[in-house]
């Protein structure tokens, strides 16, 4: 019983912490704050002055008849309350249009920001699809329910205020009266809108569920068309599908109960203050125009409980989407490199020391690793799948920090030098390649943006990928899609162009050429050799035929160097290597 009510207790605070911060970043805009707020008080007195005006006309015209002359002076004050009404009621939705629109785009900037400065284990180990929705759908779910609050919240609180004022003033026992039954109506909104908060959770939650499956499956159609397994998605899809259906209907069955519960206790306040008007006006307490006041003021304030419990379906729904976002502003970040230091005129020293490092406490994966790389030489990296290799190349760019050891670059440790400084030390041509949505000239110069044209186009020629690229519409300034109509190949070259461009220090080549085809990986290798002659090179090899004249072979098993050596020298020796170079098991 302790553990559920500490467990009520702490949703309660994360509620609190929600709605506290949302109104942070609505204090970011005073003005349009202040003007909703002045807007929605002009508005709502303008309309409360309506009815008093219409009461005023029905008593002229019970004690003179229909007196035009009486009349038209009160339908022309009319008027002017109805269009000074209308006019507030626009200037109140334009500033909490601008409120609104501006919170979701703060809000929406700070998820993406954060996107950059989270830690790649984040990345690895989250659905990218679901991520995708809490930038984007929660976020406009927010955006939806934020603004129906601003702009039903203000005058609805406002109008129930001036109205009960002058019922209390004008009838204090029917005032009274309403007064009293109006918190069965909050007691019935309340309890109906706790029960529904969890259902909108677990709609919002299978709603980035299915987006995550969806841009999953979009981006591997191919292999999914590839294995026939396209009914099998479908399956999976329905199912999920099936479970957001059922979760939106009971958020939905459940929330549509407040608005006709509160109608109903707000009609019985209607009908409860019709029934004891009608008796003080037979008795000469009440005119005519009077309980017509009255019966208009009771409608016009049990009219924002109506609204109000329609609108809290939205603030739930919307508060929820707040609060994954939030989740994800909140996600520990990268440890910060502020003071540290700028890594300058690197030669290409790297050394390992004792580096030991897991992705899971649990398992293993490398064990006191200790390597030294003088500059100029180029390292070649093979071993079985899961035996490392790319973890180390994680390490080196430090995309993840070791648990114990150190990875030092010019003798300093990577973890005192500044990310930016280390990264742009080294240029990287991955076997997944990655373009963004751009000019083919845009994706070349992403990491020389100063680079001249003449540089460009030489860095695309010495990658051999001037030829098609002169062969596109537009040439270099193509625009190029999300990976572009490109085969595969092509794009490794664009990669490769890119990093050749730059000339950094220190290369990384993770099975750089396995897209390109025999013809073009013999043409690509001489301008490769001249790039590496002078730079720190880590090539990791799964055709170990391209690394035959490395510097020096490491053989990785389980996260240790088993063998290293020259190509040669490891051939002689008969062991793991020789095994991987003949395609031994």
């Amino acid at each position: 019983m302790k553990n559920v009510k500490r467990s009520t207790r702490v949703q309660s605070q994360k509620k609190e912490s929600t709605l506290k911060r949302i109104l942070r970043y609505v204090g970011r805009y005073p003005v349009s704050l202040c003007g909703s707020i002045l807007f929605a008080v002009i508005t709502v007195a303008a309309t409360l002055v309506v009815p008093v005006l219409f009461g005023d006309a029905v008593d002229c015209i019970v004690e003179s008849g229909i007196a035009w002359e009486n009349l038209k002076f009160i339908f022309l004050k009319i008027g002017v309350a109805v269009g000074i009404a209308a006019l507030s009621q626009w200037l109140m939705s334009l500033c909490n249009n601008r409120i609104s629109c501006n919170v979701v785009r703060d809000i929406r900037k700070d998820a993406f920001d954060k996107l950059g400065a989270l830690p790649l284990k984040y990345i690895d180990t989250h659905s990218h699809g679901d991520t995708v929705s809490r930038v984007v759908a929660d976020a406009d779910q927010f955006s939806d329910g934020l603004l129906l609050g601003f702009t039903q919240f203000f005058t609805g609180a406002l109008t129930i205020l001036g109205t009960i004022a002058f019922m209390l003033v004008t009838n204090l026992k029917i005032g009274l009266v309403v007064v009293l039954v109006t918190p069965a109506s909050l007691f019935v909104a309340r309890f109906v809108a706790n029960h529904t908060h969890k259902y909108f959770k677990e709609q919002t939650e299978t709603r980035g569920e299915q987006t995550a499956f969806a841009e999953e499956a979009i981006g591997g159609l191919k292999t999914v068309q590839a294995f026939a397994h396209e009914d099998e998605n479908a399956e999976k899809f329905d199912e999920i599908n099936a479970r957001l259906e059922k979760a939106t209907m009971n958020a939905t069955f459940y929330s549509s109960l407040t608005n006709p519960s509160t109608r109903f206790i707000n009609n019985l306040v209607y009908a409860l203050v019709a029934l004891l008007g009608a008796f003080d006006v037979i008795g000469g307490v009440f005119t005519v125009g009077g309980l017509t006041k009255f019966l208009s003021y009771a409608n016009q304030y049990t009219k924002p409980f109506n609204e109000i419990s329609g609108v809290i379906t939205e603030l739930k729904s919307a508060f929820v989407c707040a609060a994954r976002i939030f989740e994800l502003i909140d996600e520990e970040e990268e440890t910060s490199d502020d003071g540290n230091i700028r890594l300058e005129g690197v030669d290409g020293d790297v050394q390992l020391e004792n580096v030991s490092f897991s992705y899971v406490e649990t398992k293993k994966l490398i064990e006191n690793l200790s390597l030294t790389v003088t500059p100029g030489q180029r390292i070649a990296i093979v071993g079985r799948t899961g035996s490392g290799k790319t973890t180390l190349i994680n390490l080196l760019m430090r995309f993840y920090d070791v648990n114990g050891g150190a990875v030092k670059v010019e003798g300093q440790d990577v973890r005192n030098l500044t990310r930016r400084s280390l990264r742009e030390n080294y240029g990287m041509v991955l076997q997944e390649t990655w373009l963004k949505n751009g000019t083919v000239r845009e994706n070349l110069k992403m990491g020389k943006p100063d680079a001249t044209d003449e540089e460009m186009i030489a860095a695309a020629k010495a990658a051999h990928a001037h030829s098609f690229i002169k062969r596109m519409e537009k040439g270099y300034d193509t625009v190029l899609g999300e990976g572009g109509a490109l085969s595969e190949g092509q794009k490794q070259l664009l990669c490769i162009a890119r990093i050749m461009l730059t000339k950094p220090p220190m290369l990384i080549l993770d099975e750089a050429t396995s897209s390109i085809d025999t013809r073009t990986e013999l043409k690509i290798s001489d301008a490769f050799q001249k790039l590496m002659e002078g730079r720190t090179s880590f090539v990791v090899a799964h055709r170990l035929s391209t690394i035959v004249h490395s510097d020096c072979i490491l053989v990785m098993q389980n996260g240790h160097v088993v063998e290293q050596g020259t190509h040669s020298e490891l051939l002689a020796l008969g062991g793991a290597y020789t095994e991987l170079y003949r395609g031994l098991d």
